[in-house]
This record gives structure tokens, C-alpha cells and sequence, in this order.
């Protein structure tokens, strides 16, 4: 039986919740975080690769609820009005998921961010490895110009740091990366937790820091992809947070004053979900 750990976007705040959600299960008999495939995705790519970085769960959750253990983040909020503004007559008009990626990614390529090495120095204070696990990782990430998906794992030729950072590289508030000329934005451009990589698991979790609706309109939206894994026979579970860890992560995601209380939270919340999880 090959096990999958899907992980989606959510900022630091998402991070932090799926990091305790995952020791919260481990807590109550049901540590998933050793499954044999891990698919990440902007906040989940940073969770994914912490976990293939060989640290164990409590090692990780320590690093969100102990301020000395934090790292290092840059303060930010995410202008949702702003951004709705510059892309609603592209999503009122777009032929295609594709087409309104790729104008996405003009608004990354032309919004005012920090610089590249900041924000890239900011990814390497988060995992405790630089190299690729042994263990099979994809990280999902959307090309600035052209709106294609872009999968990156061991095989690909691109640093670990890069390829995270790509995959969180939220529109108008953090700069595309750079990976051999081409300009990366964050997956979750694509979908919500791009659970259609899971294909081949017989037991799937997910993750949604933010929930399962998809932020834009996507080729592969989670209901959907659920459904289909289903149909192959896979058991699936999708995780979303409760009125507490929604709380916990509030309003602006990219908080990083939210990283202890939504961690807690979510370690909360994974008690309790041990029996259902379980099931399957």
C-alpha cells in the first residue's frame, strides 16, 4: 500500500497548522508524516520538504510554538482586493485556466515585492536540509509567462531552496523565482492542494490550510481530483481546519504572529481526528 501526504497553500499561518495537525495525529496513534509520496504546494512544498528533511514530527512542531526555534520571516499581507481588481476582467473572460494563469503571472512579474535573495534567504531559514530527500517529493509550481504547471522533484535539476520558493511564490506580495531564466509563481495558481499527483496512492491525506474551495478557476479542482482518486480505488481524506485552527490562522495568513497559536490548533484538532482518519 503506498501512502500519500498531500500538503496545500496557506502561508506561514497554514504552515504552522499543518505542522501541529500532523503531531496531533502522531499523538493519537496515527503518524502519517512517513508516507511514501509527499506532494506539496506553496505552504505545503515548505511542510513537505521539512518532513523530507528526515526531522521528526515533534522536532517540526517545536519550530513553530518555540520563538527561539522560528525562522526567520518577512511580515507581509496580501492585498485580496488589489489583486481581484487587476485580474477579475481576465477571470470574467478568460478562455481558459491556462489564460488566467499566465495573467496572473503578469501581475507577480510587474507587482513591487522584496527581492529575490531576501525572500530566497527567508525559504533556506525554514528547511533544515538543502538537498533533495531520498524520498519521492513533488513541488508544484505555475511559470510566470506562459501559465504553465511546472513539477519539480529530485530529477529535475533545481535546487531544493528554488524549487519551494517557487512553489510559495505568492502573486503580488513575494517575487517569482528564477530557475534557468524562467519566472516561477506559486502552485497554488494551479489548485488548492494539486491532488491529482497523489495518482497511483491506494490511501491519500490532504491537507486545505484555507479549505477545499479553489481560489481561481482550476483544471483540477479538489473535488474533482478527490473523486477521481477515489474512483481508482484510493482512499481519501481531506482535512480542512476547524472553527479553532480556522480562527488561529485568521485573516492574513502570512502572519507569522499566527505560527504558534494555529499550530496549536491544528495539534488540537489532529487528537481528535485520529478515529475518523483511521477509517479512512
Amino acid at each position: 500500500m503506498t501512502e500519500a501526504l498531500v500538503l496545500g497553500g496557506g502561508g506561514v499561518g497554514g504552515i504552522a497548522w499543518m505542522t501541529g495537525l500532523l503531531a496531533g495525529l502522531a499523538d493519537a496513534g496515527q503518524d502519517v508524516t512517513g508516507a511514501g509520496l509527499l506532494v506539496g504546494t506553496s505552504a505545503g512544498a515548505t511542510v513537505a520538504a521539512q518532513l523530507g528533511s528526515g526531522l521528526g514530527v515533534e522536532e517540526l512542531y517545536a519550530r513553530q510554538v518555540e520563538p527561539s526555534l522560528q525562522a526567520r520571516e518577512i511580515t507581509a499581507e496580501m492585498d485580496i482586493e488589489r489583486f481581484a481588481a487587476e485580474i477579475g476582467v481576465t477571470m470574467a473572460t478568460a478562455a481558459s485556466p491556462a489564460r488566467l494563469r499566465s495573467a496572473v503571472g503578469r501581475v507577480a512579474l510587474a507587482a513591487r515585492t522584496v527581492g529575490e535573495p531576501e525572500r530566497l534567504a527567508v525559504i533556506e531559514s525554514r528547511l533544515p536540509d538543502h538537498g533533495w530527500p531520498k524520498r519521492a517529493l513533488k513541488l508544484v509550481a505555475v511559470d510566470a509567462e506562459t501559465g504553465d504547471p511546472r513539477v519539480f522533484d529530485r530529477d529535475s535539476g533545481v535546487p531544493l531552496v528554488d524549487a519551494v520558493a517557487a512553489s510559495c511564490a505568492v502573486p503580488g506580495v513575494w517575487p517569482p523565482v528564477t530557475i534557468a531564466g524562467r519566472r516561477y509563481i506559486d502552485g497554488g495558481i494551479r489548485s488548492v492542494a494539486n491532488a491529482d499527483l497523489a495518482t497511483g496512492a491506494t490511501r491519500v491525506l490532504v491537507l486545505v490550510p484555507l479549505g477545499p474551495v479553489e481560489p481561481l478557476p482550476s483544471d483540477y479542482p479538489l473535488d474533482d481530483t478527490v473523486a477521481a482518486l477515489r474512483a481508482e480505488g484510493a482512499q481519501v481524506f481531506v482535512i480542512a481546519p476547524d472553527e479553532a485552527s480556522a480562527a488561529a490562522i485568521g485573516a492574513n495568513p502570512l502572519d507569522p504572529a499566527t505560527r504558534e497559536p494555529a499550530a496549536k490548533a491544528g495539534r488540537e484538532q489532529g487528537r481528535r481526528l485520529e478515529p475518523e482518519w483511521a477509517q479512512g
